[in-house]
C-alpha cells in the first residue's frame, strides 16, 4: 500500500513561509508529477514527505499513519535524486544492492532481488561494470534500481532526468513512466517541465509560492484550469491571454485561448488582425508568433505545413467554444 495523505502540511525557515497549507490526497499505485517554476516549494514538499525536513505544521499520513515524527528510514519510501549518487568503486551490482547490505539480508537474497530489479531496467550486461563504464541513462536506471530492490511503498523522484540530454530524456520519461505501470507502486515525481508533468503523471499538482494552485488529471488542468496562473503555466505554447475590451465582450476581465483553438487566414476579414514576426515551420505543426498591435504578440497553431512566413498579414479568430474566461481576481469563470 502506499496510500499518502497531506493535511494542512506547512513549512518555514525562520518567518519565510516555504509551503503554505498543502491539502493533498495521493492514491495507492498513482503517478503524480509536482510542478511549478522554480522556487515554487516543489522540492521541499517532496522532501517534508521524505523525512529529509521537519514539518512547521500539519500531518503527513502514509497509509493512515501519521508519520511526520517517523526517521526518513522508517517511512517505507525510496528517493531518487537528480544526481546519480552512485559509489564509483562499487558495480553496478554493488551499488543497486547496496542498501540491501545494509539492512542486514542474506547474499543470496540480495543477489535475487539485484538480478530481479536489473532485469526489470535492462541492466543485467552491466551488472558488472562500474559506474564510470555507462551513460548517462543508464547511470540513472541503476539509481532507479537500488529505489525498486527496497520495494518501497511510495517512489520519490527529484527531478531525475534534468541532467540529461534532450533525446535521452525523452527515452528516460517513457521508461520510467513504463516501469511505475508494471511495478504499481505510487510514485511521486517532481519536475519544472510541464511537458514531462503533461506525458508521465495520472494526476498534477501545480504549485506557485508554496501553495497548491490546482490539482488533477493533465487533460483537466489543460481544459479546464482553476485560474490565470495554472492557464498560463501549462501548455506548450502556452495559452494566449487577453485583456481589454475583447475579454469585457465575453464577460470577463482575461481571456484566454490555446495557439490551437485559433483560426489562421491569410488577409482574412474579421477577427483579430496581425501581422507574422516570426514563423516556425516544424512539418508536423507550423507555430505563428503574430504581432497583434494592442493585444500584443500571440501564439497561434496549425497543425501540419501552413505556408505563411514573416511579414504576412493574418487573420486569428478564435474558437467560440474554447474560449476560457477569467475574472479580475484571475479565478477562472464557468458557465
Amino acid at each position: 500500500m502506499g496510500q499518502i495523505t497531506l493535511q494542512d502540511v506547512q513549512k518555514s525557515f525562520g518567518p519565510v513561509h516555504i509551503i503554505k497549507g498543502a491539502d493533498l490526497e495521493i492514491a495507492d499505485g498513482s503517478f503524480v508529477v509536482f510542478v511549478g517554476p522554480s522556487g515554487c516549494g516543489k522540492t521541499t514538499l517532496l522532501r517534508l514527505i521524505a523525512g529529509l525536513e521537519d514539518v512547521s505544521g500539519g500531518k503527513i499520513l502514509i497509509d493512515g499513519k501519521n508519520v511526520v515524527d517517523t526517521p526518513p528510514a522508517k517511512r517505507g519510501l525510496s528517493m531518487v535524486f537528480q544526481s546519480y549518487a552512485l559509489y564509483p568503486h562499487m558495480s553496478v551490482r554493488g551499488n543497486i544492492g547496496f542498501g540491501l547490505k545494509m539492512a542486514g539480508l542474506s547474499k543470496d537474497e540480495t543477489n535475487r532481488k539485484v538480478e530481479a530489479a536489473a532485469a526489470t531496467l535492462n541492466l543485467t550486461p552491466y551488472l558488472d561494470r562500474k559506474p564510470r563504464e555507462l551513460s548517462g541513462g543508464q547511470r540513472q536506471r541503476v539509481a532507479i534500481g537500488r529505489a525498486i530492490v527496497r520495494e518501497p511503498k511510495a517512489f520519490l523522484f527529484d527531478e531525475p532526468l534534468s541532467n540529461l540530454d534532450a533525446a535521452l530524456r525523452v527515452q528516460m520519461r517513457i521508461e520510467v513512466t513504463r516501469l511505475q505501470k508494471q511495478l504499481g507502486t505510487t510514485a511521486i515525481y517532481v519536475t519544472h517541465d510541464q511537458v514531462e508533468a503533461m506525458t508521465m503523471a495520472d494526476k498534477i499538482v501545480v504549485l506557485n509560492g508554496g501553495k497548491i494552485e490546482q490539482y488533477g488529471s493533465p487533460l483537466e488542468l489543460y481544459e479546464r484550469p482553476a485560474n490565470l496562473f495554472v492557464a498560463g503555466f501549462i501548455g506548450s505554447p502556452k495559452m494566449n491571454l487577453v485583456t481589454g475590451e475583447n475579454a469585457l465582450q465575453h464577460g470577463a476581465a482575461t481571456i484566454g485561448v490555446r495557439p490551437e483553438h485559433l483560426k489562421i487566414e491569410r488577409d482574412g476579414a474579421g477577427g483579430w488582425q496581425g501581422t507574422i514576426a516570426v514563423a516556425e515551420h516544424l512539418g508536423s505543426d507550423t507555430f505563428l508568433y503574430v504581432d497583434v498591435g494592442p493585444l500584443g504578440m500571440l501564439t497561434a497553431r496549425y497543425i501540419g505545413e501552413l505556408s505563411l512566413h514573416a511579414g504576412d498579414h493574418v487573420s486569428l479568430q478564435p474558437d467560440p467554444a474554447r474560449i476560457h474566461r477569467f475574472d479580475a481576481g484571475g479565478n477562472a469563470l464557468r458557465s
